[in-house]
């Protein structure tokens, strides 16, 4: 197959069963890109919202890595399994006797910066294995818990022992482990039997496309999906810069802003004078602008030029 260089971002609704490499790759080869990756994994077992970066979007993915996510879970009460999760073989069942006032109760008090521990079916590396090989060979890993923050988290529906939450949360906040800890405190066990991703900083699940629709499109079509390699950065302030200084902005030069902006921006989107000139990222201190992720000369002009699915 003939590869070529595209640049760009496809909002993927990831399917059940299949993994985040493997939707990129299925997905890559659809596109016939030269170069792409995924801004986070989700386990086979979840679904939605995969943002998946090509060409020039590729250095920005740390941005959505980053990013508050948003979810919906489905948590089945009475039941714990050795990975949290509807995969694991169950450890223990409880009779499921709570009131809609008690879950209530109890997502309440998981609102705010929380203390989490990860789970051992997870891809956090120990000596750079990850976390789920030790996991299967039966050795715990003592992990040390860390802090993150639940921004909310509301009952979608509930009936006898199945529980629907939506969670908006900080990245690096493990699902399964919330679910567990939600089944603890009630009395009764729970583990995570289906997740969706509905979000990842500014980007959401009704904007993207499965890989069976992508299938179904023509090449041009398929382009037509891909959203410039700047929308990652859409929450960032924007700069625009005359044609002389845009020049120096990508060879890496600090060039000082006049006016002075009143105070410091940790992250800025940088634009030359033309619609669709995207320069890259950086960050304002004391006045000056500084470079952090910049594109080459060569991606700026494919922008400047793009196909139908990338025009800013």
């Amino acid at each position: 197959m003939q590869r070529r260089p595209l640049h760009g971002v496809l909002l993927l609704d990831k399917p059940l069963g299949l993994s985040s490499n493997d939707a990129l790759q299925k997905a890559k080869w659809l596109l016939r890109a030269e170069k792409a990756g995924h801004t986070g994994t989700l386990d086979p077992l979840a679904t939605g919202l995969l943002p998946l970066c090509f060409g020039a979007a590729t250095k920005f993915s740390q941005v959505s890595l980053d990013a508050d996510k948003a979810y919906e879970a489905t948590l089945k009460l009475g039941q714990t399994t050795t990975t949290g999760d509807a995969e694991g073989e169950v450890l223990d069942t409880q009779p499921v006797s709570v009131t809609a006032e008690q879950i209530a109760q109890v997502l309440a008090g998981f609102l705010g910066l929380i203390e989490q521990k990860p789970p051992m079916y997870s891809a956090l590396k120990h000596e750079g294995r990850p976390l789920y090989e030790y996991a299967r060979a039966g050795i715990e890993i003592e992990r040390p818990s860390r802090q993150v923050t639940i921004h909310s988290i509301d009952m979608l529906s509930w009936q006898a022992d199945e529980l629907r939450i939506a969670v908006r949360c900080s990245k690096g906040t493990y699902i399964r482990t919330l679910g567990e800890d939600i089944g603890r405190l009630l009395g009764c066990g729970a583990h995570l039997s289906a997740l969706r991703r509905t979000a990842s900083g500014p980007c959401q699940i009704g904007e993207a496309i499965s890989l069976d629709a992508l299938a179904a499109m023509t090449e041009a079509e398929r382009e037509d999906m891909l959203r410039p390699p700047d929308s990652l950065l859409q929450e960032w302030p924007a700069l625009r810069l005359e044609a002389s200084e845009a020049a120096r902005f990508l060879t890496g030069l600090r060039r000082r802003l006049l006016p002075r902006p009143a105070t410091d921006l940790p992250h800025v989107r940088v634009y030359g004078p033309e619609p669709g000139a995207f320069l890259g990222s950086g960050h304002v201190t004391a006045g000056e602008l500084i470079a952090d992720r910049l594109l080459s000369p060569q991606e700026v002009q494919s922008l400047l030029a793009p196909a139908p699915g990338l025009a800013a």
